[in-house]
């Protein structure tokens, strides 16, 4: 199963335990493309052979199937490496794509190359998608109709809809948050957002003596440039790697920012979430994946930007179960609505848990037709 980076590596969470559900004896391996995805996926599926996924050689793959030698070479989203996929079939290894996606980006950046696109997806022999729009896109590139399946998206199945589970308790009791405090939570925030969540905070806190503010940046390399930030707002503030932190009559610091400065942990930290900003979404990047606080039913924000999420967003809109802020102002307006408007946020956040509900499923789905290809009926594995 090959995940390009962190949140591909998450998406494989219900995948594995769907398949290690259905047929325990099958093993399955986990190639990554970045560094942090590596990191990720080596602390999260520890029972697992995690390896980097080679570069596009011909050499190069030949060597890693002839090692790994797979029954089913599985792609998550759109990882169409010409060579690689070419090396599983001559090895014979069927191929499939999970949660395909296509952006209206991307597809019309492939139109140009569709006579290569139609070469690989003759070896493809599955490519399940997240929707009928991705579906058209993926046909018209020349995947072959029989091969293409809509099956939902896998990442509603992989969020967690408890705020009581374990890992989350365990973050909470950490930062030293109690029931009366109300978590302002900026997530996968890319640069210029920490400092539009923190304006919203800086603002509200004199009012609202509970509010807490969560900053998690999406790249780790942006740590101590968001560190410095807070130390140039004066604001209390204490890093994740360094809690917990009590002084020396044992009482935790009353720092009421966290700077979550670890990878991998973002999914927990969501469902401490009472206010939720979704970051990547007020620059050019096109958004972050929305559905964790969704699930968690927290009410939840991202800015205008979110074109590599378009359907989710869609449909949580369609619903009334988010909303888009489209500056630092509007997000302060955002925060300041739920601390004053207690229901309207609980409302919210409830609409946008029952969505996620409703959308369960995809993974079973997907399970069913990748134990359908033709290699996983010539014996043990």
């Amino acid at each position: 199963l090959h995940a390009v980076s962190v949140g591909e590596v998450n998406l494989l969470d219900p995948l594995l335990r769907a398949i290690a559900r259905h047929r325990p004896e099958y093993e399955c391996a986990i190639s990554t493309t970045t560094h942090t995805g590596m990191k990720l996926a080596r602390k999260k599926y520890p029972d697992h052979t995690v390896f980097y996924c080679p570069l596009d050689f011909t050499w190069a793959v030949a060597e890693a199937m002839r090692r790994v030698r797979p029954h089913a070479l599985v792609l998550t989203e759109l990882e169409l490496w010409p060579n690689l996929i070419h090396a599983a079939c001559r090895y014979g290894a069927n191929v499939a794509v999970v949660n395909g996606r296509l952006s209206e980006h991307s597809f019309r950046g492939y139109q140009g190359i569709r006579f290569l696109l139609r070469c690989i997806f003759e070896q493809i022999d599955l490519v399940a998608v997240q929707d009928a729009t991705y579906a058209e896109r993926f046909l018209a590139l020349g995947a072959r109709p029989e091969t293409v399946q809509v099956t939902g998206s896998m990442k509603y199945d992989g969020a967690q809809t408890d705020r009581n589970n374990p890992a989350t308790r365990r973050m909470a009791e950490l930062a030293g948050f109690s029931s009366d405090d109300v978590v302002f939570l900026a997530g996968s925030t890319q640069e210029g957002e920490e400092r539009a969540a923190l304006e919203a905070f800086s603002q509200l806190a004199p009012r609202f003596p509970r509010l807490r503010l969560v900053l998690v940046p999406r790249h780790p390399e942006r740590f101590d440039a968001v560190g410095r930030l807070l130390d140039q707002s004066g604001a209390a503030w204490v890093r994740r790697s360094q809690l917990p932190v009590a002084t020396e009559d044992g009482r935790k610091p009353a720092a009421r920012v966290l700077l979550v400065d670890t990878v991998g942990e973002l999914g927990a930290w969501w469902g401490t979430a009472h206010i939720a900003f979704v970051g990547g979404s007020l620059g050019s990047r096109g958004g972050q994946n929305m559905i964790e606080p969704a699930a968690y039913g927290a009410a939840v924000s991202f800015g205008p930007n979110t074109r590599n999420f378009r359907d989710i967003v869609a449909s949580l809109l369609a619903c009334d179960a988010a909303v888009v802020v489209a500056n630092r102002d509007e997000l302060t307006a955002f925060v300041r609505r739920c601390l004053e408007d207690r229901n309207w946020a609980e409302q919210l956040g409830r609409r946008a848990q029952e969505h996620v509900r409703r959308q369960l499923g995809a993974t079973e789905r997907t399970v069913e037709l990748l134990l359908r290809l033709p290699a996983f009926a010539e014996g043990d594995h």
